[in-house]
């Protein structure tokens, strides 16, 4: 009996472990991994299978006056810089959090980011990331970043 109960107990607790590995917000951080997986290796191909067919993708800045701007970018436009970009050229943005948001399939996710061109530090920023569960498969929908290189504070390695 009390093998039968200690099996039972193993049986249950695994099957919760195995419920929280596949939660949307685990699924939705899987996403955003490999997005970033694809700009750090020039994968667009690897990009593309993250972004959904209809993606807007927006970035915002200041200019020298101090306006602020708004540039769209076309999801052919993004993937066509990841593809096109030298080999000596590398690229890193490195995440220092992410704050995922889900209510049904519909995903919010914020991540300040810093980011290094050939080991050099370039700017820093926000990403803001929505996402849209379609059927099954999380996809990005949105995409807007702010790029700053004041008020950063580049993180000491």
């Amino acid at each position: 009996m009390l093998k039968n109960t200690l099996i039972f107990f193993i049986f249950i607790v695994s099957k919760g472990l195995l419920a929280q590995e596949n939660t949307p917000e685990i699924q939705i951080k899987n996403v955003i991994e490999v997005f970033f997986k694809g700009l750090h290796e020039g994968g667009s191909t690897l990009m593309s299978s993250t972004l959904h067919k209809n993606i807007k993708i927006q970035t915002t800045s200041t200019n020298k006056e101090g306006k602020s701007i708004l540039l769209t970018e076309s999801k052919q436009e993004l993937l066509a810089s990841i593809a096109n970009k030298k080999p000596t050229d590398i690229y890193l943005e490195k995440l220092l959090s992410i704050d995922i948001k889900v209510d049904g399939n519909l995903a919010s996710v914020w991540a300040p980011y810093e980011f290094y061109f050939n080991g050099n530090f370039s700017h820093c920023g926000a990403n803001s990331f929505q996402l849209f569960d379609n059927n099954g498969t999380w996809e990005i929908i949105y995409l807007v970043d702010i790029r700053r290189t004041q008020n950063c504070q580049p993180i000491k390695e």
